[in-house]
């Protein structure tokens, strides 16, 4: 009996349960860094793993929790710490509303005539009363009456609700149209105030390595597992937080936490589904006049945006374009302006050279959006492809900004404009347009608030970020030149001030060149020169040898034999094949993953990087103590083979005994061991055979190589 399962599923149903199953873990050992940290910003900084020790079942927002945490463990003293923890968890307990606890919640508001919540409140405005009503989202309860004066301090309350600590009163009236519950104080959840000079003076305590990692961290990341430009790809997301108008897409694969920060990071962010946007929601109510989310949030993201089949509104398009160019939109005869900045983040399919080969970087894109008047007013693509999947470890254990104090910090400084500061080292290429000047500005600008708030860095510095917002608006202009052939191509790039040009390529560029240069109109296959020669220019033609014929039939290996290999062993019988099945019944234990991590890996090194093929496995389901840790890995083998442009899944069959390797090329492989021909080696990342497998030792096994056609 087989069943296929859907690896996709296995990081939401397990992910949590490996982390968690040896129990808390004692304080973290303080770095240097956080030593420094909590010196410099004591009170305004938290350890970022006590988000993880406080929010239990509670499905509410980091910077909600952050919010507490800084009201009561803002301190590196580890007796304050605990103390600061067990008081949040006794006010989450207390007056967080579980939807499932709505009513014994409601129960206590009734008994004790005055109550206090946490919970999502949204306010309408009930035009034939004449009265702004709230309802509560968790709680459950409607139609509670909120003052104007409420109304008019807090206006967020209006559009996609606010998170909020409020006090609830309950009073019953026999008239039937009067609702019970009485609001009788509202708080957001976000800081009152901050010292901005403050913060700026303490930034100059910092090395610019020092304080990169700082922000990491308050994202809630370990710095030492990025890498520099892994970490300026984290930076560019605050980008939108920082700078007004804004308009930022990344596409990449799945579990690369590309909506993290625009749902959890900031109560100025808005995140929503890429299916439920729609004018009025967006931009303007026609029938009754209210503005939507871009007059009132500092960020709107889409998430969920790509989808190539998704239906889309025209009319929204059209509106999207002209708010994203203008900052304005119009309602009715009125034109409006607004602030908020755009961001747009989906799913690929592909990896990137199948992407480059057969279409473009924007693929993946609704058919309304991929057009090239719409591309041409993104600022920055973000490249998801080069953000590592998110795992347990990337988690920091060190201090970072309590999330509203960076959120109000990235907020003050949106009217600034730092767009001019590499102007007294560098000048832009001459022929790079207007709008994509516009675009590299404002990379530029956001990059040095949020790492150079003071203003001030040296020119390698401010080289780094000049090339890196260069790069960004470089991958959309590149993009839009294959969509659009009309459109002219631009030399990106920037002169010193002895005039020494240097060019700025984007990293796709460098690493798959023959895909990268096609335009709209040219053909989908690229056709690659050989051995450094013209494929077209007249002279002799060298034929190729033919190559030697396969062998076919049963050989023996002996126990201990070197020089043994799947390059050698595997691979020539599966060059060419596009659909491949692997039937071993146990793929189960770390080593038997590596083993077949070392095949994938094999078959997507032989293959062109931009073509894809598929392999199943077949095999048995641990069905015992390690069952978590078996699919855990299998999702792990899949997440890594899909970027090298393998499609991986997997068939459980709890029947199977034999091994074997079936290929669509017409070879099918009997394996008597499996994958698992290796003996186990020291484990010593230095071991030769480690690196290599014919430096191994294998087990006596036997394998039967069969042509099933004439291919």
């Amino acid at each position: 009996m087989t069943e296929e399962t859907d690896l996709a599923l296995i990081d939401d149903d397990f992910s949590g349960g490996v982390a968690d199953a040896a129990g808390p873990a004692g304080p973290p050992e303080k770095s240097a860094l956080d030593q420094k940290i909590n010196e410099v910003f004591g009170g305004a900084v938290v350890r970022k793993d006590l988000v993880k020790a406080v929010k239990g079942n509670a499905i509410v927002p980091s910077f909600v929790l952050e919010y507490l945490l800084g009201q009561y463990a803002a301190s590196d003293d580890e007796a304050t710490i605990q103390a600061g923890i067990e008081s949040v968890r006794k006010i989450l307990a207390d007056h967080y509303v579980h939807r499932n606890q709505a009513e014994l919640i409601k129960s206590n508001i009734r008994e004790k005539g005055r109550y206090r919540v946490i919970d999502k409140v949204q306010v309408q405005l009930n035009e034939k009363d004449d009265t702004y009503e709230a309802e509560f989202a968790n709680l459950g309860i409607k139609q509670v009456l909120v003052s104007p004066a409420t109304v008019k301090a807090h206006p967020k309350l209006l559009v996609g609700g606010v998170w909020c600590i409020c006090d609830i009163e309950y009073q019953h009236s026999d008239n039937a149209r009067v609702v019970p519950w009485i609001l009788g104080s509202i708080k957001p959840i976000q800081l009152s105030n901050f010292d901005f000079d403050g913060y700026v003076t303490s930034r100059l305590e910092f090395t610019t390595d020092e304080w990169i990692d700082l922000l990491i961290q308050s994202v809630g990341f370990n710095p030492e597992l990025f890498g520099r430009r892994a970490k300026l790809i984290q930076l560019v997301r605050l980008i939108p937080f920082v700078e007004r108008n804004y308009n930022l897409v990344e596409l990449g694969p799945k579990g690369t936490g590309k909506s993290h920060i625009f749902s959890e990071f900031s109560p100025h962010g808005m995140l929503i589904s890429g299916g439920e946007v729609t004018v009025p929601k967006l931009f303007v109510n026609n029938s009754n006049g209210r503005i939507g989310l871009v007059g009132y949030w500092d960020v709107v993201a889409f998430d969920e945006f790509a989808g190539k089949k998704k239906r889309t509104d025209k009319a929204l398009v059209d509106i999207m374009k002209n708010y994203m160019a203008n900052k304005s939109f119009s309602r009715g005869v009125e034109t409006l302006g607004a602030e908020a900045s755009m961001v747009f983040v989906g799913n690929t399919s592909h990896n990137v050279p199948y992407m480059l080969k057969h279409s473009d970087l924007f693929d993946e894109l609704p058919e309304s959006y991929h057009d090239s008047a719409y591309l041409d007013r993104l600022h920055f693509y973000i490249p998801g492809w080069e953000v590592d999947t998110i795992r347990s470890e990337m988690f920091s254990e060190g201090y970072g900004f309590v999330v509203d104090y960076i959120a109000e910090v990235l907020k003050s400084m949106r009217s600034a404009d730092y767009s001019d500061r590499y102007q007294k080292h560098f000048t832009l290429g001459s022929d790079i347009s207007t709008r994509d000047r516009d675009s590299i500005h404002k990379t530029f600008s956001g990059l040095m608030k949020i790492i150079y708030p003071h203003g001030e860095a040296t020119k390698a510095e401010i080289e780094e970020i000049l090339r890196f917002a260069i790069e960004g608006r470089k991958r959309v202009k590149d993009q839009i030149l294959r969509i659009d052939s009309t459109m002219a191509e631009v030399k990106f790039g920037y002169s010193d001030k002895a005039g020494e040009w240097r060019v700025v390529t984007t990293l796709e560029e460098d690493e798959y060149s023959a895909y990268y240069r096609q335009r709209g109109g040219d053909e989908g296959d690229v056709e690659v020169a050989t051995n450094g020669t013209d494929s077209h220019a007249p002279g002799p033609v060298e034929v190729a040898p033919k190559p030697e014929a396969l062998f076919e039939g049963h050989r023996e290996f002996q126990e201990n034999q070197r020089g043994v290999a799947y390059e050698t062993l595997l691979l020539p019988y599966l060059r060419g094949a596009t659909d491949i099945t692997v039937v071993d019944p146990y793929i189960r234990l770390p080593h038997q993953g590596r083993n077949l991590v070392d095949l994938l890996a094999l078959l997507a090194s032989a293959k062109d990087a931009a073509d894809e093929i598929v392999v199943k496995l077949v095999t048995k389901e641990d069905k015992g103590d390690f069952q978590q840790q078996h699919l855990l890995m299998l999702k792990d083998i899949q997440d890594g083979a899909a970027s090298v442009g393998i499609k991986f899944n997997v068939k459980w069959d709890e029947t199977i005994h034999d091994r074997s390797i079936t290929a669509d090329n017409g070879w099918r492989i009997l394996l008597g061991r499996g994958l698992d021909i290796f003996q186990k080696g020291s484990g010593s990342q230095f071991d030769m055979g480690a690196r290599r497998q014919e430096f191994r030792q294998v087990v006596a096994f036997g394998v039967t190589y069969m042509r099933e056609s004439n291919e």
